[in-house]
């Protein structure tokens, strides 16, 4: 703005003042109204300026997808199998059907909007492997589907019955690999040594020398895999990271994680398929590489459609949403494996047969970073308690003003014993009632969320992000970092490393809770103690 602007708006403002200050009463009130607001916001402007050394917002990286067409394949197209193919640009026609006719009658529902605007990542969905038959038709729809941001798909997926089967094509550069836990360890093994990338949903592993093995074979292998995060891909999570660089908390010794859902589908008890019989699941391959082997019947069908109950089939709490909050933790604190870990709870509320447990704590410590790290969760409450780093001069709440989780942003919030800010406490420019920094990225954008248990995930920040003020799906980002990384040769946000320290915390969690004992981990001879 020039000189001349500036005298200009000055000079309007003092002719504005002027007449209110006409009007006896209230005109009075609104000059010192006005004032105290310009004074409050050149406090907190200096305040901010003296704290915060502001970056720019992350942006869509864009440009890589051109170089080179990838031919993928998807193993396990579930619910969040499905996702994570419509992420790279794969949508059953049911889906943009339902999505499309949604944006028409809802103006905020902009799931269709959201999935059209991604960008086209330059790849084909060629081939598919589900052992539930329905499931395996409604992935080669996707592969058809012309609905989509990149226009009509190069070419159509192949069904196979055994993901040994798609392995064994030449022509396929990396797999998905959203099959139950129980599965992921034998069939990341397998595409790293049949030459394929991976992006494998967590958690990794369901057992803690399964995450070694998988470990192992990525570095041996040179494959580039990424672990299904898609919170790694939040911005907040960024931002986050930049305040505790910055030291604004000051010593942290206490972390609070926390989990609140109460719903039958928040539980995993997710609806049995009417078309499921003997002849449309394969259950036998199924529970191949579980512990305990069943017959196929009602108790099959359960356990097939509801895995997470079991740690048959995977870890229950620990490898299904501790998972995203450490990771998330981790990638702001980047603390790693902790030293011990303890955990308790039990099945208190949904008696179902279930053996992973409903209500479940867990404490992490790092004795070398003087913090401890809590978690605790329950199935039957939705009393959102929010996730806290509580430092000695300030605390972050994450999920802004509602303490919603990583999309919401964060709020900051000054200790009122604080030895970094006492003097600017004393003086008035902090109240400690109140955030000293607030980010908040797009939270009016919330849309589309229809249920209680959708709303946790879309808290969590497990739906969507935004880039340069665009909604974007952070699993289409996450993705898209995946195939970037293999395209560059470079290592995507949540490669091997990254994944080895989740899969061995939430082992040495629930191994806690298995065993009734403190886990301790030994990083020179990598093992449990």
């Amino acid at each position: 703005m020039s000189e001349e602007s500036k005298n200009n708006t000055e000079n309007k403002r003092r002719e504005f003042l002027k007449g209110l200050a006409t009007v006896p009463v209230f005109g009075f009130f609104l000059v010192n109204l006005w004032s105290k607001i310009r004074r409050d916001a050149l406090k907190r402007k200096n305040l901010l300026t003296d704290l915060v050394q502001e970056k720019t917002p992350p942006a869509i990286i864009s440009g890589l997808s051109s170089s080179k067409h990838l031919n993928i394949g998807i193993i396990g197209y579930g619910g969040r199998g499905s996702h994570l193919v419509r992420s790279a640009g794969f949508a059953t026609k049911g889906w943009t059907d339902w999505a499309y006719k949604q944006s028409k009658e809802n103006k905020l529902h902009k799931a269709y909007a959201t999935f059209m605007s991604q960008e086209d990542l330059n790849c084909s969905l060629v081939g598919v492997c589900d052992l539930f038959d329905i499931n395996a038709e409604l992935a080669i729809d996707a592969s058809k589907n012309d609905v989509r941001p990149g226009g009509k798909p190069k070419s159509s997926a192949i069904r196979y019955r055994h993901y040994t089967e798609m392995l064994a094509r030449d022509d396929i550069d990396a797999v998905i690999v959203a099959t139950p836990d129980h599965w992921h360890s034998r069939i990341t093994i397998d595409a790293a040594k049949a030459g394929k990338h991976v992006y494998c949903e967590k958690g990794l592993t369901r057992t803690f020398q399964e995450a070694v093995d998988v470990y192992d074979t990525m570095k041996e292998t040179g494959m580039i895999l990424q672990l299904g995060h898609q919170n790694r891909q939040v911005e907040a999570n960024d931002k986050a990271k930049q305040i505790i660089d910055q030291g604004l908390l000051g010593p942290v010794n206490l972390v609070e994680l926390t989990t609140n859902r109460n719903s039958p589908w928040g539980a995993w008890v997710w609806t049995i398929h009417e078309k499921a019989n003997r002849k449309t699941l394969d259950w036998d391959t199924f529970q191949e590489p579980s512990p305990n082997k069943i017959p196929f019947g009602e108790e099959a069908l359960k356990r097939f459609f509801r895995w997470r109950c079991w740690y048959d089939y995977g870890t229950g709490l620990s490898g299904d949403l501790f998972s995203h909050d450490y990771d998330a933790l981790n990638q702001i604190m980047g603390m790693g494996i902790p030293k011990y870990a303890s955990s308790s709870g039990g099945i208190y509320f949904y008696k179902d047969g279930r053996d992973v447990p409903d209500v479940w704590h867990v404490t992490l410590e790092y004795p070398d970073m003087d913090m401890t790290v809590l978690y605790s969760a329950t199935l039957s409450s939705n009393n959102s308690r929010g996730n806290r780093i509580m430092g000695h001069d300030a605390t972050m709440v994450l999920g802004g003003q509602s303490n919603a989780g990583s999309v919401g942003g964060f709020r900051v919030i000054a200790d009122r014993e604080s030895t970094k800010y006492r003097e600017k406490i004393e003086q008035g420019i902090i109240n400690t009632k109140y955030p000293i920094y607030n980010y908040s990225p797009g939270s009016k954008q919330i849309d589309g969320v229809t249920s209680a248990t959708s709303q946790y995930f879309a808290n969590k920040g497990l739906l969507y992000s935004y880039r340069d003020g665009k909604r974007v799906d952070p699993s289409h980002l996450h993705v898209k970092d995946w195939l970037d990384a293999i395209r560059s040769g470079g290592q995507p946000k949540c490669n091997s490393e990254v994944a080895f320290e989740e899969a061995v915390t939430c082992a040495m969690a629930t191994e806690s809770y298995l065993t009734g004992r403190r886990v301790e981990w030994d990083p020179i001879n990598r093992r449990l103690i």
